[in-house]
């Protein structure tokens, strides 16, 4: 999944703002995109919220999934055939927002039914096989196996007005919980932007001073069997430079309509792939 956020496109009344938008946060240099240590540290704590909340829940059969806990009506709308796709925010262990200096956290939640796919199947292919290709995955490559998972290596594009792509690096854990679920984790390790991609003069940005756009990407899965296939849930969390003061009412909701699609792409890939699962 490739969740770059602030790639705009919008109605021909509002792009003449947009465009100023983009010029600010895409283009501005120096410590507007860096790294900061507390942007860090906030993300951090995010991240440890997040999986802190997964796994007290590993165990419950009824919100195995997190649309059961937040959303019952998700799970049927779903197995319907229809991608469900929203929006989360994860508080701190005292129910207080976590403030991300500097920065910004995406987070979303994306389920889809894989019809005629067993468990195994899916679980199998996942395990073996580089991630599918797509718009956004130029290239995807499989570098290493270890007890239990996979080190990946994907080059990611995102194109909207102008063209991001980054070589990353993806930690991914696999996980059979019984015979009827399954998880998966992919931990970005490496994100380097790389800049005037497939010229003579393409070369990485320093990793953590670039424009900003991915700094940081986790993706949690859970696979659970159901009558005529399986349903495949995804958390995703992504960190990224933070808007400048101002802006925030008209990038917000391209930001968001922008994660939206990403997640919605994310999902119809796999439901692609699981399609050509060998049914024996």
């Amino acid at each position: 999944m490739f969740p770059v956020h602030a790639l705009i496109d919008m109605t021909a009344g509002f792009i003449p703002s947009i465009l100023v938008a983009l010029a600010i946060v895409a283009e501005s240099g120096g410590e507007l995109a860096r790294l900061r240590p507390e942007t860090l540290v906030a993300w951090d704590r995010y991240v440890a919220a997040v999986e802190h909340r997964r796994a007290g829940r590993i165990g419950d059969r009824r919100h195995f999934l997190v649309m059961d806990a937040q959303d019952p009506a998700d799970r049927r709308t779903a197995m319907s055939g229809a991608l469900v796709v929203d929006e989360m925010h994860q508080a701190d262990s005292d129910g207080r927002e976590i403030d991300v200096p500097a920065g910004m956290v995406h987070h979303w939640r994306g389920a889809v039914f894989l019809p005629g796919v067993t468990l195994d199947q899916l679980m199998t292919r996942l395990e073996t096989e580089p991630p599918p290709r797509s718009p956004e995955v130029l290239r995807s490559s499989i570098l290493a196996r270890h007890a239990g998972g996979l080190t990946v290596h994907l080059r990611l594009q995102r194109t909207k007005v102008v063209t991001v792509v980054y070589d990353t690096r993806h930690d991914v854990r696999f996980e059979r919980i019984d015979a009827r679920r399954g998880a998966s984790t992919s931990v970005a390790t490496r994100i380097v932007e790389i800049a005037d991609a497939g010229t003579p003069t393409e070369h990485a940005r320093p990793a953590g001073d670039d424009r900003g756009f991915l700094w940081r990407l986790n993706a949690y899965w859970r696979y659970e069997a159901v009558e005529g296939g399986v349903l495949a849930e995804c958390e995703s969390i992504s960190l990224s430079r933070g808007v400048p003061f101002g802006l925030g009412v008209i990038t917000g909701p391209i930001i968001r309509s922008t994660a939206r699609e990403s997640m919605q792409r994310t999902l119809e890939s796999l439901r692609v792939m699981a399609a050509g699962s060998d049914p024996s």
